[in-house]
């Protein structure tokens, strides 16, 4: 049996769109989601990281509370839980003017369609630009009180995982934090590469990069997730385009080497991996074809072989959607939130959707 509900929707505001969320539930049993919100479409400059909790597993939501806005625009939250009430977030900042500078004359200025937002990016300098890109983190003690920032060398939309043994372990595309002075702006060309900390952040160590199978460009491939297996098995799932898929691949050896990615048959992307109580691994990923929607697959023996696909949504009037993250709750129910559209022409809301295996 499944039911859906809404964290998050302002479908009629300017500053209406909410995306790409994350979830974790602190040891009181507090849901916190995070996400991409007061936006006001996809690609825009005024992006702000939010967080919305539940004390009701998921029945019912708080208002948006916006915890970062950088002058960039703040993207894809992640949030892990620390252990108790301790909680990190994890994010990244784009350069909007790299997406739109093609829709500015030098003589007449930016196009119809962006004219305001260009005299926001008109405002942004090289220096503001090199000061605040990067992928980044914060942790709160609490889930009220968010700590400075501070960068990571790596960045996924849904962030690192806590090892058993205390590591944070970060798979992502690699994004180097300071090259010559100035730091890498893009990384679509980058490998996606495994890094590890054992104080929190302060240090890291990069580790293996996932090779790719013949014919699949590090281009192509892009927002990861991992989970840590009882036997240490580090199980990885990337995003791939043409077609778009999620493929795996796996390290028995802490992240230094990695097989290369296979095919599960999954039919969307990008996917989030949750480790169930009952030994099951669950993939969730956004389905862009007809009928749009959220899915998932099931493995149940370490994701050597996975269920066929379970359809959690198939009622989303675009593929403007997805980034879908779950959570098991005490029950051993699982609560997936995603974004996607409740009605054609409106800005995406942040949904859930409660489900067993």
């Amino acid at each position: 049996m499944k039911t859906s509900g809404v964290i998050c929707s302002m479908p009629k505001e300017k500053f209406g769109y909410f995306g790409w969320p994350s979830i974790a539930r602190q040891a009181d049993g507090t849901l916190i989601v995070a996400a991409s919100g007061f936006r006001n479409q996809h690609v825009c400059p005024w992006g702000r990281t939010v967080v919305c909790k539940s004390h009701d597993d998921g029945a019912t939501w708080s208002a948006p509370i916006v915890v970062n806005n950088t002058p960039l625009d703040d993207r894809d939250a992640g949030v892990i839980s620390l252990g108790g009430q301790r909680l990190a977030l994890t994010w990244f900042t784009s350069n909007t003017i790299f997406y739109y500078q093609k829709f500015k004359n030098p003589e007449t200025g930016w196009d119809d369609a962006r004219k305001e937002m260009g005299v926001v990016m008109d405002t942004w300098t090289d220096s503001m630009i090199n000061r605040y890109i990067g992928s980044w983190i914060r942790v709160s003690p609490d889930g009220e009180y968010w700590g400075e920032p501070f960068q990571a060398p790596v960045n996924t939309p849904h962030g690192f995982i806590v090892l058993k043994d205390g590591g944070w372990f970060y798979l992502g595309k690699k994004w180097d934090m300071d090259v010559n002075g100035i730091k890498t702006l893009h990384r679509h060309n980058t490998p996606i590469q495994a890094a590890v900390s054992y104080d929190e952040g302060k240090n890291w160590t990069l580790l293996g990069t996932i090779p790719l199978p013949e014919g699949v460009v590090n281009d192509e491939c892009h927002e990861p997730h991992v989970v840590e297996l009882d036997d240490g098995t580090l199980l990885g799932a990337v995003r791939v385009h043409n077609p778009f898929t999620s493929m795996i691949t796996r390290s028995t050896d802490g992240g230094k080497t990695w097989s290369v990615m296979e095919s599960i048959g999954a039919a969307g992307s990008p996917p989030h991996l949750l480790k169930h109580s009952s030994g099951a691994i669950v993939m969730v990923y956004g389905y862009r074809a007809q009928p749009f929607g959220e899915r998932a697959k099931v493995s149940r023996d370490g994701g050597k072989t996975w269920s066929d696909e379970i359809i959690l949504r198939d009622d989303a009037p675009s593929g403007d959607l997805g980034y879908p993250a779950s959570v098991e709750l005490p029950n051993g129910d699982i609560l997936t939130i995603y974004y996607q559209q409740a009605n054609a022409g409106e800005k995406t809301s942040l949904l859930w959707t409660r489900w067993s295996i």
